[in-house]
C-alpha cells in the first residue's frame, strides 16, 4: 500500500485535490494523511486587540485549519479514501517534517492557491519540500473554488 502525505489548508476542498486523490486510488491501494498547517489568518479586518476577549490569531488559525481539515476528511472518506489528518505547525515546511516523523510517506502532495494568491508559493514551499525531504513532491495548484475565508 502506498502512503501519501497531503499538505493543504485553503485548498483542502477543491476539485483539483479530489482528482489527485481519485487518481491515486485508481492506481492502487493508498493511505493518506492530510496535514493542515495552522497558518495565520492575514485578513483580520478588525485588527489585533479589537476585542479583549477575542481568541488570539494563533487560536483562530488553528480553529480554522481544524474546521477545514474535518470537512475535508469527511469528504475524502466519501470518495473511498483511507485518510487521517492533523492540524500542523503554522510553518508548512515544519508541519510536513513533523508529520514525516510518524508517517512514512511515499509521496508528498502540496496543494496551493494560484501564484499571486499563495503565501506558500511566495515562500517557495514546493521547492523547499523537494530539497528538504527525501520523498517525491507533487505540487497542485487549485483552480477556482478554494475554501477562502470570508
Amino acid at each position: 500500500m502506498r502512503r501519501c502525505l497531503i499538505v493543504a489548508n485553503q485548498t483542502l476542498r477543491t476539485d483539483t485535490l479530489d482528482r489527485a486523490v481519485q487518481e491515486r486510488l485508481a492506481a492502487g491501494p493508498h493511505e493518506f494523511l492530510l496535514v493542515a498547517p495552522a497558518t495565520p489568518v492575514h485578513d483580520d479586518v478588525e485588527g489585533a486587540g479589537a476585542h479583549a476577549a477575542a481568541p488570539s490569531a494563533t487560536d483562530r488559525a488553528y480553529a480554522l485549519a481544524r474546521q477545514r481539515l474535518d470537512r475535508a476528511l469527511e469528504h475524502l472518506r466519501t470518495l473511498g479514501a483511507g485518510v487521517d489528518g492533523e492540524v500542523g505547525d503554522a510553518d508548512p515546511l515544519q508541519a510536513v517534517r513533523d508529520a514525516l516523523g510518524h508517517f512514512r510517506a511515499d509521496e508528498i502532495v502540496v496543494s496551493t492557491l494560484p501564484r499571486g494568491r499563495s503565501q506558500w508559493l511566495r515562500r517557495d514551499l514546493p521547492s523547499r519540500l523537494r530539497k528538504g525531504c527525501d520523498v517525491p513532491v507533487t505540487h497542485l495548484v487549485a483552480e477556482t473554488g478554494a475554501d477562502v475565508p470570508t
